[in-house]
């Protein structure tokens, strides 16, 4: 048992996913800044030679302690979390719009299937609650596709140029140095509306190293990323609060991930009402949650957040998955590294 196990504390929680979808959206109030997209588009990322081939550079780690006590006892910025910021230029839509029905395709793996060697296990709990959609409007044009020498995963924008996604997509190196990273905010099928950044600096408490998670890691299963370029000042990005055991079973979150299943990673997924439950034996500062909302790999990294007065906050990240359960990893250590990046590299 941690030595802080008893900083769980209560916050004001985010509003039902029932409430959120009542929400009324908004028209751009503003015109797009000239040159702005097309700026983040013609940038090109810097590169390293290795054995005469041309490759992305990779990012440099910088390690940030866990939280204790000490650092947690009457942290007022910790304890509000980081801001969301919705641009003026863009439509606000609290329920994303589906892809059409022109640009639908099959499911490019049939689970069922593919699982059949592993009885009882799931992913996925009962009907198929994720939605392919295609949406420019706020806040799921803050969510991309993540590549990295790995694979492909998630991810969303929490701030200018500042990413939040899955430690163990990233290919960890020697001497606190990574492999290249690449963010698409909005990826659908090889578009990229919003151009691609790569990342310079990962932000991390833990090292996690797939292919497998163990109990500590998935308590720290989240870095910041910081990209190249300012993606966030073109989409806007989401907040981020610590996550508060007080609001274990309460149907407030959202998702948005790339799945494997339904679209192969090039087309994301949105699911709502999802209920986290936080770990009762780790403190509220790093913690794992269980849950029940449906995913696949591709969607690690992908953020779940909610909404507080309307602005989306997120809170945890998709991590890992047992025959029983999925699993979101987040807390004050979170919004810890995301205050930290944010200062000094805004």
């Amino acid at each position: 048992m941690e030595d802080h196990l008893d900083l769980h504390k209560e916050f004001p929680a985010p509003c039902l996913n029932d409430e959120a979808l009542k929400y009324s959206g908004k028209k751009a109030s503003a015109k797009l800044q000239q040159g702005l997209v097309e700026k983040l588009l013609s940038q090109q990322p810097a590169m390293i030679e290795v054995d005469g081939r041309q490759y992305p550079r990779g990012t440099e780690g910088v390690a940030v302690a866990a939280l204790g006590k000490a650092a947690l006892a009457g942290n007022k910025l910790i304890d509000a979390g980081t801001e969301a910021f919705i641009p003026d230029h863009v439509d606000v839509e609290y329920i994303a719009k589906l892809e059409p029905q022109s640009l639908r395709r099959p499911k490019f793996i049939e689970r069922s299937e593919f699982m059949q060697t592993e009885e009882g296990s799931k992913t996925i709990f009962g009907a198929d609650g994720r939605r392919v959609f295609y949406s420019t409007a706020y806040p799921w044009r803050c969510n991309g596709r993540v590549e990295s020498s790995l694979g492909s995963g998630s991810g969303v924008l929490v701030g200018p140029r500042h990413l939040l996604t899955a430690s163990h997509m990233i290919d960890w190196r020697p001497g606190n140095s990574t492999g290249w990273l690449k963010f698409t905010p909005m990826y659908y099928n090889g578009s990229a509306p919003y151009g691609t950044a790569w990342g310079v600096r990962t932000y991390f408490k833990v090292k996690v190293t797939p292919p497998t998670i163990d109990s500590n890691e998935i308590k720290f299963d989240y870095v910041v990323v910081v990209l190249d370029r300012p993606a966030g000042n073109a989409t806007g990005w989401l907040g981020t609060k610590s996550y508060s055991d007080s609001w274990d079973g309460g149907a407030y979150w959202t998702h948005v991930g790339y799945p494997g299943d339904l679209t192969g990673t090039q087309r994301p997924i949105w699911q709502g009402g999802i209920a986290l439950d936080g770990d009762f034996w780790s403190p509220d500062s790093h913690e794992s949650m269980s849950h029940k909302g449906d995913v696949w790999p591709g969607q690690s990294g992908g953020a779940f957040w909610g909404y507080w007065n309307g602005q989306p906050h997120a809170v945890a990240v998709q991590s890992a998955h047992n025959p029983s359960n999925n699993f979101a990893s987040g807390g004050s250590d979170l919004v810890d590294l995301v205050i930290r990046a944010r200062a000094e590299l805004p």
